[in-house]
């Protein structure tokens, strides 16, 4: 049923949103070249690898020993105005056609964190991870590593089809408020160091 829903929900919004998505992809093409679309490897369920793809927001500026600069620095002015209004998320409605994310799940966090993660932390990795989940719906990037794995850990022990539809209706409301985008002061969440006593 799940699986289902995933289908039927993800052909409607490309469809419905197809117009948006291909003025978005153009925008981005003449604002700040190619490539397009911004592809990450990502782990999935069981940890599996995948390729998660989104719509570009950052330049590729590199320091002088070649490291790229501070997301901060990098986040041009279109791809702020495209996280706000989520827009940057619609290629993971591909990803979630293919089978490798569902629309509601914990968000796939970065490969290199999977050795960091203690045993709780790690059971996130039991289910699909989604475009969004119960820890977006509760801070997004406004909350604290805890409070993430925590709300993902809740969501991995109490998931439904009615939390799920519960979850897409609520991040509806948080796209339209714009909360949670940003940590504190920084532009993205603040990278995880292996806290491995958090839970």
């Amino acid at each position: 049923m799940k699986r289902v829903m995933d289908i039927v929900i993800s052909l409607t919004l490309l469809t419905v949103f197809s117009p948006i998505i291909f003025i978005v992809a153009v925008i981005i093409r003449v604002r700040m070249g190619t490539p397009i679309l911004f592809r990450q490897l990502r782990p999935g369920l069981n940890s599996k690898p995948f390729y998660l793809y989104k719509f570009r927001t950052m330049t590729k500026q590199l320091d002088d020993k070649g490291r790229e600069l501070p997301d901060g620095t990098r986040l041009t002015p279109l791809g702020k105005r495209l996280r706000r209004l989520s827009l940057d998320e619609f290629p993971q409605l591909i990803n979630v056609l293919r089978g490798e994310m569902a629309l509601v799940g914990p968000r796939p966090l970065l490969m290199e964190y999977l050795p960091l993660y203690n045993e709780k932390q790690r059971s996130r990795q039991s289910v699909k991870p989604g475009i969004t989940g119960w820890a977006q719906i509760n801070g997004r990037n406004a909350i604290t590593w805890e409070e993430k794995f925590n709300l993902d850990q809740w969501y991995v022990n109490n998931q439904s089809i009615y939390i799920d539809c519960k979850i897409l209706l609520l991040t509806t409301s948080k796209v339209l408020k714009r909360e949670g985008i940003s940590h504190q002061d920084s532009v993205t969440m603040e990278k995880f160091n292996g806290n491995q006593g958090v839970l």
